[in-house]
């Protein structure tokens, strides 16, 4: 159902009218210095692509790349943290494959279900969807400054929070609503993800700016134009299609080209559902920010 042709967050094949599998993988090197959060937030990262598409996760496999000399006290806490936010994902590890590497790597195989005729695509979106979004920006700034050593202790507990939660509770109110287009905002950027989205469904995104989250330290880093270099290739490669209000400065317009690691699902959610959407994800305790509209045309603009 879902392949190489389409720019969709995992392959989806369709094994009966009421089941399809959801495959998908992902894997990077430490984005926090402390390794157990780092293996939570790999895995959290890795289940979310599964999330994205609308589906359950249910397996998943390890796949690690360690350096020959890391303390087997270290590799053994990036397991467990992995291990551990499976498990609070309901899903089960099933073992996995390691390699020797210079620089530590971690992440998931993630396999899923979902009913075929409920998975979300990034080409669903159309005209009047409001655009929601379940986490805020600001991770990629952050991780860079906790690597430059400019983050204070609370800036890193910030931003480790977010990027450990789920997007568990999210998928399942984006299923619950019939919304039909979703993505995971991660290393292309909220700019470069949504563009993905409106090229695949044929509209514009509006994004107004005032309106989309950022974490407590993102604009500081932000000014100090701590970033790291996917940043500056995403607004290479995406700025074409992006139009920016004359008041949006270069700080504001880069955190919208800043990689997300672990970020939120941006959905398009159907108007008449739109309250309805909102007063249910305060009842799951879901955050959810309201930060554009789905408009006829094509590219994205951001007032």
């Amino acid at each position: 159902m879902v392949g190489l042709s389409g720019p969709d967050d995992a392959a989806v094949w369709r094994m009966d009218d009421e089941r399809a599998l959801v495959m998908t993988t992902d894997f990077f090197t430490p984005v926090v210095d402390t390794p157990y959060e780092y293996g939570a937030i790999a895995a959290a990262n890795s289940l979310s692509d599964v999330y994205a598409m609308g589906a359950t996760p249910f397996l998943a496999l390890n796949i690690a790349a360690l350096p020959p000399d890391l303390p087997a006290e270290i590799s053994s806490e990036i397991l467990r943290g992995g291990a551990e936010k499976a498990r609070e994902a309901g899903v089960v590890i099933a073992g996995g494959h390691t390699v020797q590497d210079k620089e530590p790597k971690y992440g998931l195989v993630v396999v899923g279900f979902v009913h075929p005729d409920r998975m979300l695509t990034k080409g669903g979106a159309r005209p009047g969807d409001i655009l929601m979004l379940t986490k805020p920006l600001g991770f990629g700034t952050t991780t860079t400054a906790i690597k430059q050593e400019k983050a204070a202790p609370e800036d890193i507990d910030e931003v480790v929070g977010w990027m450990s939660r789920l997007n568990k509770t999210a998928g399942q109110l984006a299923v619950e609503f019939g919304v039909r287009a979703g993505t995971d905002v991660t290393g292309f950027s909220l700019l470069g993800h949504a563009y993905e989205m409106a090229a695949a469904s044929g509209v514009g995104f509006t994004f107004h700016f005032d309106q989309i989250p950022f974490i407590g330290p993102a604009r500081k880093f932000a000014e100090e134009f701590v970033f790291p270099g996917g940043a500056s290739d995403n607004r290479l490669f995406f700025s074409p299609h992006v139009t920016f209000a004359p008041a949006i400065d270069e700080p504001s317009q880069m955190l919208l080209f800043d990689p997300q690691t672990s970020g939120g699902l941006l959905l398009a959610v159907p108007p008449e559902r739109f309250l309805q959407f909102i007063f249910r994800a305060q009842e799951l305790d879901q955050p959810v920010w309201w930060v554009g509209v789905v408009e006829e045309g094509q590219g994205i603009k951001v007032e």
